[in-house]
């Protein structure tokens, strides 16, 4: 096999006008991936981009690798097909909160819990920003939208408990204000066997501004994110003043690290066979105004689907023989047609 290009980000770059909103946090998210490409060690002939509907979705057309701009809350499934028939790519999925957890959500938890080796990538802006600002299913409740002009009433999903929930075996949250933080987790993500699950917190600048400045904002990281770092405490603050304990009923809660000790602080193990740590860690903001963890919640080996589907194909070829098509057309009851 021939030698990997070496490529710059301006080779990932497609020809196309980008076209987002001016200040719109999906540029960030773009960058992060263009300049992570070339450090992968992948071709761009061998990387797909696939998407459906939204702003997100806008981002095959900016790679200059192969892409689909696919239906509604579809690309999860279109991918699966992809990823399953050609082991040999690089399955990337770009969606939106709208997109993958609304008309979307079915092929979303059916592609993690099978562990379709594919790389998810979900924007969560908590606003449908296509449609022009209707509420979504992360929009917090009581939102006032043009859907929702009395507030909502819908209980948000969580996309990180959702993942878990699905059995994803690679589960994390970053956000689009800091690049070196996403370029990491994307790495991660894609170097994972299976179905990696991200999800990145992206600033509407337009319909929903500053949803997550409280936790985001350079003034505010050191005290509101809570980095998760594997075999180490979890904790936090400017001195690593605060720290999570976990209660005897397991409830998480965060305390004082000098009241508390570091011995009593949770151990983060994001190689935990039961995801019900990650879960409870997922747990612990209500929303994006308390302190939030931020990283890897979950990395953890299972059989990847493709494989085991190929390998399940070559036993009943083994055991049946190699099937004849034309036999099986014309076997049982068949019909002639005049």
């Amino acid at each position: 096999m021939t030698a990997i290009p070496v490529t710059t980000r301006k080779d990932w770059a497609s020809d196309q006008e980008v076209r987002w909103c001016p200040g719109c946090g999906d540029y960030s998210i773009l960058a992060a991936v263009q300049m992570l490409m070339p450090e992968l060690g992948v071709r761009r002939e061998s990387t797909v981009f696939l998407s459906g509907i939204g702003c997100a979705a806008r981002f095959p057309y900016y790679m200059n690798t192969y892409g689909l701009h696919s239906i509604h809350g579809r690309a999860p499934a279109i991918a699966t097909g992809l990823a399953t028939t050609r082991p040999d790519l690089d399955v990337w999925v770009v969606t939106g909160d709208g997109d993958a957890l609304s008309i979307g959500g079915n092929h979303l938890i059916h592609a993690l819990r099978r562990n379709v080796n594919m790389t998810i990538l979900l924007f969560n802006n908590q606003i449908y920003g296509l449609t022009k600002g209707q509420y979504s299913p992360t929009s917090e409740l009581s939102k006032i939208t043009k859907s929702t002009p009395f507030g909502s009433l819908d209980t948000p999903f969580n996309p990180i408990s959702l993942a878990l929930g699905a059995e994803a075996t690679f589960v994390a949250r970053t956000h689009d204000m800091d690049r070196g933080h996403m370029q990491e987790i994307f790495r991660r993500a894609h170097d994972h066997k299976g179905a990696a699950f991200v999800e990145v917190y992206q600033n509407c600048n337009v319909y929903n501004d500053g949803a997550f400045e409280k936790i985001t904002s350079r003034d505010a990281r050191s005290s509101m994110l809570i980095p998760l770092v594997h075999g180490q405490p979890i904790r936090f603050g400017a001195e690593g003043e605060r720290g999570v304990v976990q209660r005897p009923d397991g409830r998480l809660e965060i305390v004082d690290v000098a009241e508390v000790g570091e011995d009593a602080l949770v151990v983060h193990d994001e190689t935990r066979d039961d995801p019900g740590l990650a879960f409870a860690l997922s747990r612990l903001a209500a929303g994006p105004y308390e302190p939030t963890p931020i990283g890897v919640f979950r990395a953890v080996e299972r059989p990847e689907y493709g494989e085991e589907m190929s390998r399940q194909i070559v036993r009943a070829q083994e055991r049946l023989g190699v099937g004849d098509l034309d036999a099986l057309l014309r076997s049982g009851s068949t019909w002639t047609v005049e």
